[in-house]
């Protein structure tokens, strides 16, 4: 039997004491109503899920209540619920808040569910969504997208500049990829490639170069061992030194997908994430696999997942929410999710039906089943939020030339190793409530 949190220490765990108790009082729908918590930011979005509020309706026979809330702002509303016991039966978390909610109990563990349920097959989930969703040893969520970062590119424009079109399966080397941003780069007119001034796209560099944020046990920060160095000098001599990306006019609103949409970018790093906005191009494009480094190809894999929150209750609450999670995740509402485009699926049965284009879409699968390059789960601590916050600060003023790389992990290195010891002290106290 798992242990509820209190109100009052999930409060000061989650650092939204200053919002009081008075939230506490239940308004949400009747018993019996499957309840679920999504972000969603456009109308493609919400169609999706409203196709989901139909399938969950069709399977559960019971009336099904979506809560959505534009993805920025979704974190802060799902604290606010789970604090004020508001919260769905079932709510969505991307995977590097998985760790965050799971070592602060906010939700529960589900091997228990899992191993009494014959019903549910976890291993046709890929391993790499089942890592993403799992904490402590213990699987707190259950994936329906996961996906390793790929490198779109502008087949139009490669054609124009007579430039034979890059290999469908077999990455290209780092050095060729530099070659190729600087031959199709027309200063002030056309550019090799563009990715966000951030960690988030950084990082697929660093794993690529063998390197990684943190070190194997979290307990410090490896951003200044040689293999994440040479990656973070690579990606930011691409807008500095050698002037092959689209000018940074604003490291807040500075777009990858946006430049690449213009039509006068090579190549972009992003995710099948992104294929949904990036049919709106009006030229004709493609992915490959993302460049190797020293270490291969193995960029960052991302996914998210839907997991059930502590305060949802033994007996029929919690069969429901079961139920709900297991049809949330199952491959007939998967395949919804890949008709839409939204992203790849988590489960390998229901993969199939995301079409292209792009036309070569499979490597998505390829990869993640480890038969084309390689990827690399997303690693994140149980402070995931802060240790991002903390590189958002000081990092992105490399890509403006204004710091050095060197100068920049100088500076942040003892931070971050205040973040990383927090974080083990999170492990260690979560451990111990697992007894």
């Amino acid at each position: 039997m798992h242990t509820k949190l209190s109100r009052r220490s999930f409060l000061q765990m989650t650092g939204v004491a200053g919002i009081g108790l008075a939230a506490g009082c239940s308004s949400g729908p009747s018993s019996g109503t499957a309840t679920w918590s999504m972000w969603s930011s456009s109308a493609a979005e919400k169609k999706v899920w409203a196709d989901f509020g139909k399938y969950v309706e069709q399977q559960l026979k019971v009336k099904s209540i979506a809560t959505l809330t534009p993805s920025p702002g979704y974190p802060t509303k799902l604290d606010l619920q789970l604090v004020s016991g508001t919260a769905s039966l079932v709510t969505a978390l991307n995977g590097t808040l998985i760790p965050t909610y799971a070592a602060r109990g906010a939700h529960r563990p589900l091997d228990d569910l899992i191993a009494a349920d014959p019903d549910f097959h976890l291993d046709d989930f890929y391993e790499t969504s089942r890592k993403i969703s799992s904490f402590n040893g213990r699987t707190y969520a259950i994936g329906f997208d996961v996906a390793p970062t790929v490198m779109y590119y502008n087949k139009d424009l490669l054609k124009k500049q007579g430039v034979p079109l890059p290999s469908r399966t077999e990455p290209m080397s780092w050095a060729t990829f530099r070659d190729l941003a600087k031959q199709l780069t027309k200063p002030g007119e056309q550019y090799g490639f563009t990715c966000a001034p951030a960690i988030d796209d950084l990082v697929s560099w660093i794993y690529c170069a063998g390197g990684n944020v943190m070190s194997a046990d979290a307990g410090r920060s490896t951003l200044g061992d040689p293999e994440a160095m040479q990656a973070l000098q690579f990606v930011i001599d691409l807008f500095v030194k050698d002037q092959v990306t689209p000018p940074i006019k604003n490291l807040v609103t500075e777009n990858s997908l946006s430049n690449f949409l213009q039509g006068n970018v090579a190549f972009m790093q992003n995710g099948p994430w992104q294929v949904v906005n990036a049919r709106k191009a009006t030229f004709d494009w493609d992915i490959i696999p993302f460049p190797a480094g020293a270490a291969g190809s193995t960029p960052r894999v991302s996914g998210s997942s839907f997991a059930i929150p502590s305060g949802v209750r033994e007996g029929p609450q919690l069969d429901l929410a079961w139920k709900l999670l297991k049809t949330l995740t199952s491959t007939g509402a998967l395949d919804i999710y890949a008709k839409a485009g939204r992203n790849n699926p988590a489960r390998l049965s229901a993969g199939s039906a995301f079409q292209p284009p792009p036309d070569n879409l499979g490597i998505v699968r390829d990869i993640l089943a480890g038969k084309l390059a390689g990827g690399h789960a997303f690693d994140v601590t149980t402070n995931w939020n802060q240790v991002k916050q903390l590189l958002g600060q000081d990092l992105p003023r490399t890509f403006l030339g204004q710091v050095t790389v060197a100068d920049a992990i100088h500076g942040l290195t003892p931070r971050l190793d205040v973040l990383m010891r927090q974080h083990l002290d999170t492990v260690r106290q979560a451990t111990a409530r697992k007894g």
